[in-house]
Formats: C-alpha cells, structure tokens, sequence
C-alpha cells in the first residue's frame, strides 16, 4: 500500500508519539514549518504536541487522539512524528489499523520513531519512512535532510541520498529484498512477542546512538538478534550511522557478531542515522543491494504515487 505523493497546498500533520515538544524545540519547529511554507504547504501541530500530562510523556490516550486525527483529515497527506525520544511502542496495542489502512498517508521519523513507522508497516503493509523528524530537519548544520524529504515525497525522486554519499562492502554478494529497519535498540525489541517484526526475505538496515549505546550493548542487541534467527533470515544487511568516543564502529561489532556465519552482501554508509545525513528510506519497498557497483543500494519500485 503506497501513499500519494506531496503536492504544493497539501497539509503536513505533526504528531509526538515520543517525547514532547518543549521550549528548546520551539525555534527548530518554527524554522522546519517555514521550510515547508516557503514551498505553499501548511503546517498543523497535533492538539497534544506539547502535553506532558504524565510529566515524562503525555498519555496514550492524548498520542492516539493525534494520531487519529491526522489520518482522519482529508487535507493531512504528510504526518512527521516531531522528534524522537522514548516510549512510542506504547502505542501498538491502541493504533487503529484500520484507520490506517484506509487512509494511507506519508508517515516519518527516525530513532524512537522506528516503533511507529515498523508495527504501522507490519500491521497494514502501508510504506512507511525512515527519515528526518519534524524537527531534524532544521536542527542539525545542513539542509541535506530536507532535500531528501522534497526529493523523495515531493519530487518522487527514488535515489537514497547523493551521488557524493560514500558506500563501502563489508561483504560481497548481490541480494533483492524489501527494506525493513531503523534504530537497532528499537528492532532489537521488535524481534519476537506479539509485534515481532517479518525479516524473512527483507534487507535490514540499522542504525545506533552513540552516547546512548556503547559497544557493549550494540553487541547484547545484535546477539539478541542472532540468538533469535534473525540473521539467518535476511537476504542482506545495511549499516548507518554509529559514533561512540571508544572508537569502535557498528560495522565491526556487527562482523565480530556474525562471526564465520554471514551468507548475505553487506554494505555501510553515513547517510542514515544520528547524523546530519537522513536520507529517507522507505519501509516495505523492494530494494537490491550489489557490492559491486559504487551505488550499492537502489530501489527498485516507487514508494509514493
């Protein structure tokens, strides 16, 4: 299920299934909103952007109103989840599917984000996006996230990121799947239970927070995965970005993880992530990775109409 593309008047929803807005986020929400104006788009803040009812978070019930709310109105055809933070699985067992399901829109984020955009795509095969929150797009130094988002939503634009982006092979091969990732913390949730993930067939991208994860638990996360047939399951394996003051790349850990055992192609690059380079990768879209080429990631159908 595919979403329509964006197109000048149209309305971009922000909603805040993690954290909450606060007074420090204000001007970066002012400049992303001028960014998309300037464009002849309109801007509209979920009534509960800024609760904090519970004091760490608002509650489920104010997410959900939002989030209903957004895919309800007609004039809404771009929801960005406003930045990320903690807790938006809190939401799995109250999205309305459905809902979804008959009003497919564009829907991105990234970090925590990763929760929404993976059980939204499980639960009802709409594509979602792994991109730039709301606001991201205007608090790191470049502009290159938002070129990806009017690339990608508005241009319909199916390149992942720029001709200058640096692609290197960890392991050779060539492989076809449909993307499927984000944050590694939140996937590694997401492996078994009741909203575990399908990574049958699929390339898996993954990405980490540094300052959030050190190497010792980038690798707990990985071996959970591997202990639990993930990597025996994936067609190939993409790796973003990943800084920690130790030095030690996600990269390594994940071949000291695999070990002997990889049968699949896998490749890295640093415009993904925690990083000021957010291309937007769609999720549930078929893609083909070959280590031989210099682009060694295409998609290979569109992701919006």
């Amino acid at each position: 299920m595919i979403a329509s593309q964006l197109q000048k008047g149209d309305t971009i929803g922000i909603i805040a299934p993690s954290n909450s807005i606060d007074k420090d986020d204000n001007e970066f929400i002012e400049k992303s909103s001028k960014l998309f104006e300037n464009l002849g788009f309109y801007i509209k803040l979920g009534k509960h952007v800024y609760s904090n009812t519970l004091v760490y978070t608002a509650t489920i019930k104010e997410k959900i109103e939002d989030i209903n709310d957004m895919f309800l109105d007609p004039k809404v055809k771009a929801i960005f989840c406003v930045k990320g933070g903690c807790n938006s699985n809190c939401l799995f067992d109250y999205l309305n599917y459905d809902l979804i399901k008959n009003n497919p829109k564009i829907i991105c984020g990234f970090s925590d984000s990763t929760s929404i955009t993976n059980v939204i795509y499980l639960k009802t095969g709409l594509i979602t996006f792994n991109g730039p929150t709301f606001k991201s797009l205007t608090s790191w130094k470049t502009d290159y996230s938002f070129k990806e988002v009017v690339k990608r939503f508005i241009d319909k634009n199916l390149e992942l990121g720029t001709p200058e982006d640096e692609y290197i092979s960890l392991h050779s091969g060539i492989a076809q799947g449909k993307l499927i990732g984000g944050n590694l913390s939140l996937l590694s949730q997401m492996v078994c239970g009741k909203y575990s993930l399908d990574f049958f067939d699929k390339i898996l991208f993954i990405e980490e927070l540094g300052y959030e994860s050190d190497p010792t638990r980038v690798s707990s996360y990985l071996y959970y995965m591997k202990q639990n047939g993930v990597f025996n399951k994936i067609n190939g394996l993409w790796i973003g970005n990943y800084e920690h003051p130790s030095g030690y790349s996600l990269e390594k850990i994940v071949l000291d993880t695999l070990d002997n055992s990889i049968n699949f192609p896998i490749i890295k690059s640093n415009n993904f992530g925690h990083i000021d380079k957010k291309t937007v990768i769609p999720i549930g879209t078929m893609a083909k990775i070959d280590t031989s080429i210099n682009k060694k990631i295409q998609l290979l159908e569109n992701c919006v109409i």
